[in-house]
Protein backbone atom coordinates (compact mmCIF):
# COMPACT_ATOMS: atom_id res chain seq x y z
CA UNK A 1 0.00 0.00 0.00
CA UNK A 2 1.11 3.42 -0.54
CA UNK A 3 1.79 4.04 3.39
CA UNK A 4 4.66 1.82 3.16
CA UNK A 5 6.44 5.05 1.55
CA UNK A 6 6.16 7.27 4.21
CA UNK A 7 9.13 6.15 6.09
CA UNK A 8 11.37 6.89 2.77
CA UNK A 9 9.05 9.70 1.48
CA UNK A 10 7.74 11.58 4.58
CA UNK A 11 3.73 11.97 5.05
CA UNK A 12 3.25 15.14 2.98
CA UNK A 13 4.42 13.56 -0.10
CA UNK A 14 2.24 10.67 0.18
CA UNK A 15 -0.83 13.07 1.24
CA UNK A 16 -0.46 15.23 -1.76
CA UNK A 17 -0.08 12.14 -3.76
CA UNK A 18 -3.61 11.04 -2.28
CA UNK A 19 -5.01 14.81 -3.07
CA UNK A 20 -3.54 14.76 -6.25
CA UNK A 21 -5.27 11.08 -7.20
CA UNK A 22 -8.77 12.57 -6.07
CA UNK A 23 -10.86 13.20 -9.09
CA UNK A 24 -8.56 10.49 -11.01
CA UNK A 25 -10.61 7.34 -9.32
CA UNK A 26 -11.25 4.65 -12.10
CA UNK A 27 -9.52 6.16 -14.87
CA UNK A 28 -8.30 4.14 -17.02
CA UNK A 29 -4.44 4.36 -17.86
CA UNK A 30 -2.44 2.12 -20.64
CA UNK A 31 1.43 1.59 -20.65
CA UNK A 32 2.78 0.33 -23.93
CA UNK A 33 6.75 -0.44 -24.05
CA UNK A 34 8.53 -3.88 -25.94
CA UNK A 35 10.00 -5.48 -22.94
CA UNK A 36 9.39 -6.84 -19.34
CA UNK A 37 12.38 -7.03 -18.15
CA UNK A 38 15.79 -5.32 -19.10
CA UNK A 39 16.67 -1.85 -18.74
CA UNK A 40 15.04 0.96 -16.23
CA UNK A 41 12.12 1.24 -18.04
CA UNK A 42 10.18 -1.79 -17.37
CA UNK A 43 11.63 -1.70 -13.74
CA UNK A 44 9.95 1.27 -13.37
CA UNK A 45 6.37 0.47 -14.43
CA UNK A 46 6.77 -2.92 -12.43
CA UNK A 47 6.40 -0.31 -9.99
CA UNK A 48 4.50 2.36 -11.43
CA UNK A 49 1.47 0.65 -12.61
CA UNK A 50 0.65 -1.15 -9.11
CA UNK A 51 0.93 2.38 -7.37
CA UNK A 52 -1.25 3.95 -9.44
CA UNK A 53 -3.85 1.54 -8.75
CA UNK A 54 -2.99 1.93 -5.12
CA UNK A 55 -3.91 5.10 -5.33
CA UNK A 56 -7.51 4.61 -7.25
CA UNK A 57 -6.72 4.73 -11.15
CA UNK A 58 -7.74 1.57 -13.36
CA UNK A 59 -3.99 1.34 -14.82
CA UNK A 60 -2.57 -1.23 -17.65
CA UNK A 61 0.49 -2.52 -18.92
CA UNK A 62 1.16 -4.37 -22.19
CA UNK A 63 4.31 -5.29 -24.23
CA UNK A 64 4.64 -4.91 -28.16
CA UNK A 65 5.86 -8.25 -28.97
CA UNK A 66 8.01 -8.59 -32.12
CA UNK A 67 10.53 -9.97 -34.46
CA UNK A 68 13.91 -9.35 -35.18
CA UNK A 69 13.67 -7.05 -37.97
CA UNK A 70 11.47 -5.11 -35.89
CA UNK A 71 13.75 -4.88 -33.28
CA UNK A 72 16.98 -4.37 -35.21
CA UNK A 73 14.83 -1.37 -36.58
CA UNK A 74 13.87 -0.03 -33.35
CA UNK A 75 17.76 -0.51 -32.56
CA UNK A 76 19.12 1.63 -35.31
CA UNK A 77 16.38 4.24 -33.92
CA UNK A 78 17.33 4.47 -30.67
CA UNK A 79 21.46 4.22 -31.95
CA UNK A 80 19.86 7.20 -34.17
CA UNK A 81 18.03 9.66 -31.67
CA UNK A 82 20.98 9.34 -29.49
CA UNK A 83 23.00 11.01 -32.30
CA UNK A 84 24.37 7.69 -34.52
CA UNK A 85 24.75 7.87 -38.52
CA UNK A 86 22.55 4.84 -38.55
CA UNK A 87 19.44 3.86 -40.34
CA UNK A 88 17.09 1.26 -40.46
CA UNK A 89 16.80 -0.91 -43.76
CA UNK A 90 13.78 -1.07 -46.12
CA UNK A 91 12.83 -4.34 -44.77
CA UNK A 92 13.39 -3.54 -41.43
CA UNK A 93 11.43 0.29 -41.47
CA UNK A 94 8.72 -2.62 -43.37
CA UNK A 95 8.69 -4.90 -40.52
CA UNK A 96 8.35 -1.49 -38.17
CA UNK A 97 5.57 -0.59 -39.34
CA UNK A 98 3.83 -3.75 -40.03
CA UNK A 99 3.84 -4.90 -36.79
CA UNK A 100 3.12 -1.42 -35.14
CA UNK A 101 -0.10 -1.94 -37.44
CA UNK A 102 -0.85 -5.37 -36.24
CA UNK A 103 -0.18 -4.46 -32.19
CA UNK A 104 -2.86 -1.37 -33.01
CA UNK A 105 -5.28 -3.50 -34.29
CA UNK A 106 -5.30 -6.24 -32.05
CA UNK A 107 -4.01 -4.84 -28.75
CA UNK A 108 -6.58 -4.01 -25.66
CA UNK A 109 -6.74 -0.25 -26.35
CA UNK A 110 -9.82 0.45 -24.24
CA UNK A 111 -8.39 3.36 -21.67
CA UNK A 112 -8.99 7.07 -20.77
CA UNK A 113 -5.25 7.47 -21.36
CA UNK A 114 -2.20 5.84 -23.50
CA UNK A 115 1.17 6.29 -22.42
CA UNK A 116 3.55 4.69 -25.52
CA UNK A 117 7.61 4.56 -24.18
CA UNK A 118 10.21 4.80 -26.60
CA UNK A 119 10.19 4.16 -30.15
CA UNK A 120 9.31 0.67 -30.51
CA UNK A 121 5.77 1.05 -30.22
CA UNK A 122 5.60 5.19 -31.49
CA UNK A 123 3.86 4.88 -34.52
CA UNK A 124 0.93 2.96 -32.90
CA UNK A 125 -0.93 5.84 -32.42
CA UNK A 126 -1.29 6.33 -36.53
CA UNK A 127 -2.95 2.92 -36.83
CA UNK A 128 -5.77 3.43 -34.56
CA UNK A 129 -9.04 6.03 -34.18
CA UNK A 130 -7.59 8.39 -31.69
CA UNK A 131 -10.12 9.07 -28.79
CA UNK A 132 -8.19 9.58 -25.97
CA UNK A 133 -5.13 11.67 -24.87
CA UNK A 134 -2.02 9.58 -25.92
CA UNK A 135 1.42 10.83 -24.77
CA UNK A 136 5.00 9.61 -25.86
CA UNK A 137 7.33 9.09 -23.28
CA UNK A 138 10.47 9.22 -24.48
CA UNK A 139 13.70 7.79 -22.12
CA UNK A 140 16.66 8.48 -24.98
CA UNK A 141 19.06 11.07 -24.76
CA UNK A 142 17.22 13.50 -27.26
CA UNK A 143 19.81 16.46 -27.50
CA UNK A 144 21.32 15.45 -31.14
CA UNK A 145 19.30 13.03 -32.90
CA UNK A 146 20.53 11.85 -35.90
CA UNK A 147 18.91 13.87 -38.89
CA UNK A 148 16.82 11.26 -40.90
CA UNK A 149 15.81 9.83 -38.24
CA UNK A 150 14.58 12.39 -36.32
CA UNK A 151 12.93 13.17 -39.59
CA UNK A 152 10.93 10.24 -39.77
CA UNK A 153 9.75 9.84 -36.38
CA UNK A 154 8.58 13.45 -35.66
CA UNK A 155 5.94 13.37 -37.65
CA UNK A 156 4.54 10.34 -35.59
CA UNK A 157 5.06 12.33 -32.36
CA UNK A 158 3.15 15.12 -33.70
CA UNK A 159 0.15 12.93 -33.56
CA UNK A 160 0.66 12.85 -29.66
CA UNK A 161 -0.80 14.99 -26.94
CA UNK A 162 2.45 15.30 -25.04
CA UNK A 163 5.80 14.27 -24.66
CA UNK A 164 7.38 13.51 -21.08
CA UNK A 165 11.66 13.27 -21.63
CA UNK A 166 13.83 13.16 -18.53
CA UNK A 167 15.70 16.14 -18.78
CA UNK A 168 15.19 19.75 -19.84
CA UNK A 169 18.26 19.14 -21.80
CA UNK A 170 16.36 16.84 -24.71
CA UNK A 171 13.56 19.35 -24.99
CA UNK A 172 13.53 19.45 -29.07
CA UNK A 173 12.88 23.36 -30.22
CA UNK A 174 11.56 21.92 -33.42
CA UNK A 175 8.96 19.84 -31.62
CA UNK A 176 6.04 22.27 -30.82
CA UNK A 177 3.83 19.33 -28.41
CA UNK A 178 3.56 20.09 -25.52
CA UNK A 179 6.84 18.67 -23.60
CA UNK A 180 6.93 17.90 -19.77
CA UNK A 181 10.03 16.63 -17.54
CA UNK A 182 9.71 14.08 -15.48
CA UNK A 183 13.03 12.55 -14.28
CA UNK A 184 12.90 8.58 -13.57
CA UNK A 185 12.91 7.39 -10.13
CA UNK A 186 13.82 4.25 -8.39
CA UNK A 187 11.50 2.09 -5.69
CA UNK A 188 12.89 1.71 -1.99
CA UNK A 189 10.80 -1.70 -1.50
CA UNK A 190 11.87 -3.19 -4.51
CA UNK A 191 14.18 -6.42 -4.69
CA UNK A 192 16.81 -4.17 -6.23
CA UNK A 193 16.80 -1.10 -3.63
CA UNK A 194 15.36 -2.82 -0.13
CA UNK A 195 17.63 -2.73 3.09
CA UNK A 196 19.93 -5.86 2.83
CA UNK A 197 22.28 -6.68 5.81
CA UNK A 198 25.82 -7.21 5.39
CA UNK A 199 24.99 -11.62 6.19
CA UNK A 200 22.77 -10.97 3.04
CA UNK A 201 25.02 -9.24 0.88
CA UNK A 202 27.64 -11.76 1.57
CA UNK A 203 26.12 -15.06 0.53
CA UNK A 204 24.31 -12.85 -2.23
CA UNK A 205 28.32 -12.18 -3.56
CA UNK A 206 29.20 -15.73 -2.60
CA UNK A 207 26.07 -17.08 -4.60
CA UNK A 208 28.04 -15.39 -7.28
CA UNK A 209 31.40 -16.60 -6.71
CA UNK A 210 32.20 -13.33 -6.07
CA UNK A 211 35.25 -12.67 -3.09
CA UNK A 212 34.90 -9.76 -1.16
CA UNK A 213 38.82 -9.61 -0.11
CA UNK A 214 39.45 -6.60 -2.11
CA UNK A 215 37.52 -3.60 -2.79
CA UNK A 216 35.17 -3.88 -5.47
CA UNK A 217 34.43 -1.35 -8.84
CA UNK A 218 30.97 -1.90 -10.37
CA UNK A 219 29.04 -1.19 -13.40
CA UNK A 220 25.77 -2.18 -13.55
CA UNK A 221 24.34 -1.68 -16.99
CA UNK A 222 23.21 -3.40 -20.21
CA UNK A 223 26.04 -4.55 -22.65
CA UNK A 224 25.45 -1.96 -24.65
CA UNK A 225 27.63 0.50 -26.63
CA UNK A 226 26.30 3.93 -25.41
CA UNK A 227 27.20 2.61 -21.64
CA UNK A 228 30.92 1.99 -22.79
CA UNK A 229 31.69 -1.04 -21.32
CA UNK A 230 35.13 -1.02 -22.89
CA UNK A 231 36.17 2.11 -21.48
CA UNK A 232 35.15 0.52 -17.75
CA UNK A 233 37.94 -2.14 -18.64
CA UNK A 234 40.19 0.23 -19.58
CA UNK A 235 39.91 2.71 -16.54
CA UNK A 236 40.32 -0.26 -14.24
CA UNK A 237 43.65 -1.17 -16.55
CA UNK A 238 45.20 2.26 -15.90
CA UNK A 239 44.51 2.06 -12.06
CA UNK A 240 45.67 -1.66 -11.51
CA UNK A 241 49.35 -0.59 -11.02
CA UNK A 242 48.00 2.19 -8.03
CA UNK A 243 45.10 -0.07 -6.32
CA UNK A 244 44.79 -3.85 -6.42
CA UNK A 245 40.67 -3.63 -6.69
CA UNK A 246 38.48 -6.32 -8.50
CA UNK A 247 35.97 -5.70 -11.02
CA UNK A 248 32.88 -6.23 -11.57
CA UNK A 249 30.44 -5.97 -14.69
CA UNK A 250 26.67 -6.91 -14.03
CA UNK A 251 24.71 -6.25 -17.14
CA UNK A 252 21.86 -8.31 -19.36
CA UNK A 253 20.85 -8.37 -22.93
CA UNK A 254 17.54 -6.63 -23.20
CA UNK A 255 15.11 -8.64 -25.82
CA UNK A 256 14.46 -5.80 -27.66
CA UNK A 257 18.03 -5.04 -28.45
CA UNK A 258 20.05 -7.45 -30.98
CA UNK A 259 23.18 -5.57 -30.67
CA UNK A 260 23.69 -7.09 -26.95
CA UNK A 261 25.25 -10.46 -27.17
CA UNK A 262 27.87 -9.11 -29.88
CA UNK A 263 29.02 -6.22 -27.39
CA UNK A 264 29.31 -8.93 -24.62
CA UNK A 265 31.64 -10.94 -26.55
CA UNK A 266 33.85 -8.12 -27.39
CA UNK A 267 33.70 -7.37 -23.42
CA UNK A 268 34.61 -10.60 -22.85
CA UNK A 269 37.28 -10.90 -24.69
CA UNK A 270 39.24 -7.85 -24.01
CA UNK A 271 38.23 -8.57 -19.81
CA UNK A 272 40.28 -12.36 -20.52
CA UNK A 273 43.51 -10.38 -21.11
CA UNK A 274 42.82 -8.45 -17.05
CA UNK A 275 42.86 -10.22 -13.41
CA UNK A 276 40.98 -10.13 -11.36
CA UNK A 277 36.93 -9.09 -13.60
CA UNK A 278 34.03 -10.46 -13.15
CA UNK A 279 31.60 -10.53 -15.77
CA UNK A 280 27.80 -11.87 -14.82
CA UNK A 281 24.95 -11.45 -17.16
CA UNK A 282 22.23 -13.26 -14.97
CA UNK A 283 19.58 -11.26 -13.99
CA UNK A 284 18.94 -10.95 -10.37
CA UNK A 285 17.96 -7.78 -8.48
CA UNK A 286 19.49 -8.86 -5.24
CA UNK A 287 23.02 -9.32 -6.60
CA UNK A 288 22.35 -5.67 -7.95
CA UNK A 289 21.13 -4.34 -4.90
CA UNK A 290 24.46 -6.34 -2.90
CA UNK A 291 26.88 -4.67 -5.31
CA UNK A 292 26.27 -2.04 -5.26
CA UNK A 293 26.34 -2.14 -1.68
CA UNK A 294 29.42 -4.27 -1.43
CA UNK A 295 31.00 -1.35 -4.07
CA UNK A 296 34.30 0.89 -3.02
CA UNK A 297 33.05 3.13 -6.04
CA UNK A 298 29.90 1.99 -8.47
CA UNK A 299 30.96 4.00 -12.44
CA UNK A 300 28.63 4.74 -15.19
CA UNK A 301 31.01 5.37 -18.32
CA UNK A 302 27.97 6.32 -20.63
CA UNK A 303 28.61 7.93 -23.72
CA UNK A 304 25.31 8.86 -24.31
CA UNK A 305 22.00 8.60 -21.76
CA UNK A 306 18.84 9.62 -21.09
CA UNK A 307 19.03 9.01 -17.35
CA UNK A 308 20.89 5.98 -16.32
CA UNK A 309 18.74 5.05 -13.19
CA UNK A 310 21.71 2.81 -11.59
CA UNK A 311 23.17 5.62 -10.52
CA UNK A 312 20.60 6.86 -8.30
CA UNK A 313 20.50 3.01 -7.09
CA UNK A 314 23.58 3.19 -6.36
CA UNK A 315 23.91 6.52 -4.32
CA UNK A 316 20.73 5.35 -2.56
CA UNK A 317 22.64 3.26 -1.02
CA UNK A 318 25.38 5.32 0.11
CA UNK A 319 27.79 4.61 -2.29
CA UNK A 320 29.46 7.28 -4.48
CA UNK A 321 29.60 7.29 -7.92
CA UNK A 322 32.33 7.99 -10.80
CA UNK A 323 30.30 8.89 -14.05
CA UNK A 324 30.42 10.80 -17.47
CA UNK A 325 28.71 14.38 -17.26
CA UNK A 326 25.98 13.37 -20.40
CA UNK A 327 22.53 13.32 -20.25
CA UNK A 328 20.45 12.10 -17.29
CA UNK A 329 23.58 11.57 -15.24
CA UNK A 330 24.60 15.42 -13.98
CA UNK A 331 20.83 15.28 -12.37
CA UNK A 332 22.11 12.43 -9.67
CA UNK A 333 25.72 13.38 -9.02
CA UNK A 334 26.51 16.73 -8.06
CA UNK A 335 29.99 16.64 -8.90
CA UNK A 336 32.34 16.74 -5.71
CA UNK A 337 29.06 16.45 -3.29
CA UNK A 338 27.46 12.83 -4.25
CA UNK A 339 30.42 11.86 -6.58
CA UNK A 340 32.28 12.65 -9.51
CA UNK A 341 31.90 13.61 -12.96
CA UNK A 342 34.30 12.89 -15.61
CA UNK A 343 33.85 13.76 -19.40
CA UNK A 344 33.02 10.49 -21.80
CA UNK A 345 36.05 8.85 -23.00
CA UNK A 346 38.27 10.34 -20.36
CA UNK A 347 39.22 7.44 -19.17
CA UNK A 348 42.37 8.92 -17.06
CA UNK A 349 40.56 11.20 -15.38
CA UNK A 350 37.99 8.70 -14.44
CA UNK A 351 40.61 6.40 -12.95
CA UNK A 352 42.16 9.02 -11.56
CA UNK A 353 39.26 10.03 -8.94
CA UNK A 354 38.14 6.09 -8.49
CA UNK A 355 41.66 5.97 -7.07
CA UNK A 356 40.47 8.73 -4.95
CA UNK A 357 37.67 6.73 -3.66
CA UNK A 358 39.36 3.35 -3.10
CA UNK A 359 42.27 5.73 -0.76
CA UNK A 360 39.42 7.57 1.00
CA UNK A 361 37.24 5.71 3.30
CA UNK A 362 35.95 8.84 5.26
CA UNK A 363 35.06 10.49 1.06
CA UNK A 364 33.19 7.82 0.44
CA UNK A 365 31.19 7.97 3.08
CA UNK A 366 30.16 11.47 3.47
CA UNK A 367 29.73 11.37 -0.12
CA UNK A 368 27.83 8.21 0.31
CA UNK A 369 25.45 10.13 2.97
CA UNK A 370 24.76 13.49 0.77
CA UNK A 371 24.03 11.13 -2.08
CA UNK A 372 21.48 8.97 -0.21
CA UNK A 373 19.48 12.61 0.71
CA UNK A 374 19.52 13.55 -2.85
CA UNK A 375 17.91 10.62 -3.87
CA UNK A 376 16.01 10.65 -1.11
CA UNK A 377 14.42 14.80 -2.50
CA UNK A 378 14.52 14.01 -5.71
CA UNK A 379 14.22 10.36 -7.40
CA UNK A 380 11.99 7.78 -5.62
CA UNK A 381 9.11 6.70 -7.10
CA UNK A 382 6.54 8.55 -5.08
CA UNK A 383 7.68 11.40 -6.63
CA UNK A 384 7.51 9.76 -9.92
CA UNK A 385 3.84 9.09 -8.93
CA UNK A 386 3.03 12.72 -8.21
CA UNK A 387 4.66 14.03 -11.42
CA UNK A 388 2.49 11.72 -13.18
CA UNK A 389 -0.67 12.04 -11.50
CA UNK A 390 -0.37 16.17 -12.47
CA UNK A 391 0.52 15.54 -15.67
CA UNK A 392 -2.55 13.68 -15.52
CA UNK A 393 -4.83 16.10 -14.31
CA UNK A 394 -3.18 18.75 -16.67
CA UNK A 395 -3.60 17.10 -19.97
CA UNK A 396 -7.76 16.08 -18.73
CA UNK A 397 -8.16 19.79 -17.89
Amino acid sequence: MIERYITHAGAEAIAEIVSLARGLQGLRVLHVNSTYHGGGVAGMLRSLVPLMNEVGLDADWTVLFGEPKLFSATKKFHNALQGEEVFPAEDELDAYFRVNEFFARYAPFDHDLVVIHDPQPLPTISFREKREPWVWRCHIDLSAPEERAWDLLRPYILRYDAVVVSSEAFRKEDLPTETFIVPPAIDPLSDINRELSPAEVEEKLAQYGVPTDKPLIVQVSRFDKWKDPLGVLEVYRRLRDEADARLVMLGNMAGDDPEGPEIFARVRERAAALPDVHLITETDELLVNALQRAAAAVVQLSTREGFGLTVSEALWKGTPVVATAVGGIPLQVRDGETGFLVAPGDYDAAAGRVLELLRDEDLRRELGTRGREHVRENFLITRLLRDWLSLIRELLG
